[in-house]
């Protein structure tokens, strides 16, 4: 049985007026989508000197302005908190919340930026190896009264956690990549929902065959991992309006990273059927990126022409 499909926005929070992302957050709220997403980096990649707000202290905001979104980072870098204060945080975050944190972390993906601040970079081992140890101490800590652990990175000597988030056993943990010799290990151990890049549907099928048999080696049961897949959204009422929408959305999402040919651009009918493709293929969570100046008119067309038929 196909689970029913979930929808998030994902909006970078580059602007200087926290009233534009408010805004968006309750339109998304009020046309149905479940989760709204920011990008956790000290600067906008790319745009160092475009102004940026902070991730935690937003999505902290933006919750206490919503009352059903769930919000978070996709992902939070795991470089920039110690995993105590990151599992206190998270914990109280979904408390006062009333249990709407999303919650996603990953190993941290621009150099730069940590060298700008003196913050520890390392090659991807090592990185994945520091994530593995803080998903080990925050799933504790979300779950146990106390929680000791001694690692390579971290060591961490009898910390009380109390209360506990309202989310149970915990909030959802969202990890992200397509990387099958750390990223996928990572996934099989401690996500609740696999976020699926773009660029990973190329390989879906042998990163799926991956997961399946890291979670055989841990005895994990595969299914209980929800597949989330992020790609851009452009929504055209006509046909006759897609070359427009195709041009407009090849130059704002330029990027071979973003992978538009796999993204979601069409017509809702041509939307409708690539969608059911996707859940089809096991997922059943979907992601989409936005730009901010077309986010509400975008959201607005999806939710009346789109989600009913899903």
């Amino acid at each position: 049985m196909q689970a029913e499909p979930e929808f998030g926005i994902y909006i970078p929070q580059i602007v200087a007026d926290y009233g534009t992302l408010l805004d968006l957050a309750r339109t998304a709220e009020r046309t149905g989508f479940g989760t709204l997403w920011l990008f956790d980096h000290l600067y906008s990649p790319g745009l160092p000197d475009h102004p940026a707000l902070e991730a935690w202290t937003t999505a902290t905001a933006l919750l206490a302005g919503t009352t059903s979104l769930r919000v978070g980072a996709l992902v939070l870098c795991n470089n920039f908190r110690h995993p105590v204060l990151l599992g206190r945080m998270a914990t109280t975050l979904d408390l006062i919340s009333g249990g709407r944190l999303a919650f996603g972390v990953g190993s941290g993906s621009i150099a730069d930026e940590h060298r700008k601040a003196g913050l520890p970079w390392g090659s991807a081992a090592e990185r994945s190896e520091r994530l593995g140890e803080a998903l080990e101490i925050i799933t504790r800590m979300f779950t146990g009264d106390h929680t000791s652990f001694e690692g390579r990175h971290y060591r961490v000597t009898d910390i009380p956690n109390s209360p506990k988030p309202l989310q149970r056993p915990r909030p959802p943990i969202h990890i992200g990549g397509a990387g099958p010799k750390y990223t996928i290990p990572l996934v099989a151990r401690y996500a609740d929902v696999w976020n699926v890049p773009t660029y990973g549907l190329r390989d879906w099928v042998a990163l799926t065959a991956a997961l399946e048999a890291e979670c055989a080696r841990i005895d994990r049961d595969p299914s209980t991992i929800r597949r989330s897949h992020q790609a851009v959204l452009a929504v055209a009422p006509r046909e006759r309006g897609l070359p427009e929408l195709r041009a407009r959305v090849g130059r704002r999402f330029a990027d071979e990273a973003f992978g538009v040919e796999e993204g979601y651009i069409g017509t809702p009918a041509m939307l409708v059927d690539r969608l059911g493709e996707r859940a089809r293929q096991g997922i059943s969570s979907f992601v989409f990126m936005i730009g901010a100046k077309q986010a509400a008119a975008t959201m607005e067309l999806f939710a009346t022409e789109v989600m009913p038929q899903l």
